[in-house]
């Protein structure tokens, strides 16, 4: 599956729009990270467990939206974003979403 932020795929034109596909999960991370993330908050530095968390959510809702783009029967998802909101303490919602599309190579002349 082609993933792009772009509204085209290079080489590739669009031949058919299947419209919007998404995909998103919620994370938290067990009170140990949690208690450890406190103490970074205190003495400053990067809060290793948070990055690791939201970094293994965005690969989750990327996937899940790529999903979805193959049950349309896509072969990409143009105009992909992913945004990240809070949804409780210490829990965060990662969402992937884009336009599902068929392609098909451009022909040269």
């Amino acid at each position: 599956m082609i993933v792009v932020n772009t509204d085209f795929v290079a080489g590739w034109e669009i031949v058919e729009v299947l419209g919007l596909v998404r995909g998103n999960t919620v994370r938290a991370k067990h009170v140990g990270k949690d208690i450890m993330a406190r103490f970074t908050q205190i003495f400053g530095g990067e809060i290793e467990g948070y990055t690791e968390m939201l970094s293994e959510a965005r690969e989750e809702a990327l996937s899940r939206m790529a999903s979805a783009a193959e049950r349309l029967g896509a072969d990409a998802v143009i105009n992909a974003r992913l945004m990240t909101s809070g949804v409780m303490d210490n829990a965060a919602e990662v969402m992937a979403y884009g336009t599902a599309v068929r392609l098909a190579p451009v022909e040269s002349e």
